[in-house]
């Protein structure tokens, strides 16, 4: 009798272990697929207990939009009707942009400014860049330093447009355009907002394009 609880114990923890086993692998495929682009090296362990694990083998996973790519992350697990919300932790492993030399405030990033680093992404501060054309003519709002990751604070867009500048305001609307001139009352990059004075004396806004003019839909 001892032998057989012992047998049907180990049996039972065998399979406990194997279900664990199971839902590592299914989630560590469910955001290798939601990674796919940033990292091709996933890895991911559960940190919800046994008890409040979902009870069917293959449940459908789900993040909402707003949930992180990486780190301790909330993932729904529905099974028929039943939903549970599992705890998790996701490493990350990929590229991500850092400083390549010592680089001054105001200065703007060149091609030779910045390279790509290979590292854990779950580990890197709020909002690091992985696309290294995003920071391209971007201007650094601090003081860098070499193998630095580079955050979306700490850079701002090269202004297209300057306060005091001349600008053409274009006004758009159904079947109709109507061009003016104006001067610029704000500092503004590519699809920001600019406010204009016009000749009139008029103040309007509209999104800065890439030549410079100022675009107002109608």
């Amino acid at each position: 009798m001892a032998f057989k609880r012992g047998v049907t114990a180990t049996l039972l923890l065998w399979s406990a272990l194997s279900q664990a086993q199971d839902l590592d692998a299914q989630l560590t495929a469910f955001f290798a697929q939601r990674l796919a682009g940033f990292s091709d090296e996933v890895s991911v362990q559960v940190r919800t207990p046994d008890n409040m694990r979902p009870s069917c083998e293959t449940p459908e996973f789900s993040a909402p939009g707003n949930t992180k790519l990486w780190g301790n992350v909330s993932v729904r697990a529905q099974c028929g009707n039943e939903k549970r919300f599992i705890q998790v932790a996701v490493q990350a492993t990929g590229d991500y942009v850092v400083a390549s030399r010592s680089i001054p405030r105001g200065a703007a990033l060149q091609p030779g400014s910045v390279t790509l680093k290979r590292g854990r992404l779950d580990q890197l501060p709020p909002r690091a860049i992985l696309d290294i054309n995003q920071v391209q003519n971007a201007v650094t709002l601090r003081d860098l330093v070499p193998g630095q990751p580079l955050q979306l604070s700490m850079l701002r867009q090269s202004w297209r447009i300057k306060a005091g500048q001349r600008v053409m305001v274009i006004a758009s609307g159904d079947g109709f355009s109507v061009n003016g001139e104006g001067q610029a009352l704000n500092n503004a990059a590519v699809a920001q907002n600019a406010r204009v004075r016009m000749t009139s004396g008029q103040v309007v806004s509209g999104t800065v394009d890439t030549d410079g003019n100022i675009l107002i839909n109608l």
